[in-house]
């Protein structure tokens, strides 16, 4: 029941991020409609914060391994997503996409071991990842 509400509440997000309207300055792919923008709030943003507070929790349950192997996963997928359909626009995104694809699968390492201070570190490369791109992207006034 549990993994029924997370992937309806996953859905959600997506088909509600994919309604609103595009903004002509976001980066997307060549054919498909998701803008950077929608993939950061709907995908990217509340996978980094699952896998931030699960693995802060102090007494994690399977159920709490398998929330945070989830987030996990989700990450390193859109670094994937991140380079699809002709996103990239330059090699400081491409780069930043490949350091969230290995901080994913670090990730993922850690979740196996249970292993949380492994996975804290593998968030700390995630937020790398984010610095990386947003650095040249999103702060840098144009």
């Amino acid at each position: 029941m549990k993994r029924f509400a997370i992937v309806l509440s996953l859905v959600a997000v997506v088909v509600c991020t994919l309604s609103l309207p595009s903004a002509k300055a976001q980066k997307k792919g060549k054919t498909r409609p998701l803008t950077t923008s929608q993939l950061m709030a709907g995908l990217v943003k509340p996978q980094l914060v699952a896998l931030k507070e699960g693995l802060a929790k102090k007494k994690k349950t399977d159920d709490d391994w398998k929330a945070i192997g989830i987030a996990a996963a989700l990450l390193n997928e859109s670094g994937y997503l991140m380079l699809d359909d002709d996103r990239s626009p330059d090699k400081i995104w491409t780069d930043g996409a490949e350091i969230l694809r290995d901080a994913g699968a670090d990730a993922l390492k850690a979740v196996a071991a249970k292993d949380a201070e492994a996975g804290i570190v593998a968030v700390a490369s995630v937020l790398k990842s984010c610095k990386v791109c947003h650095t040249e992207h999103k702060y840098k006034k144009k």
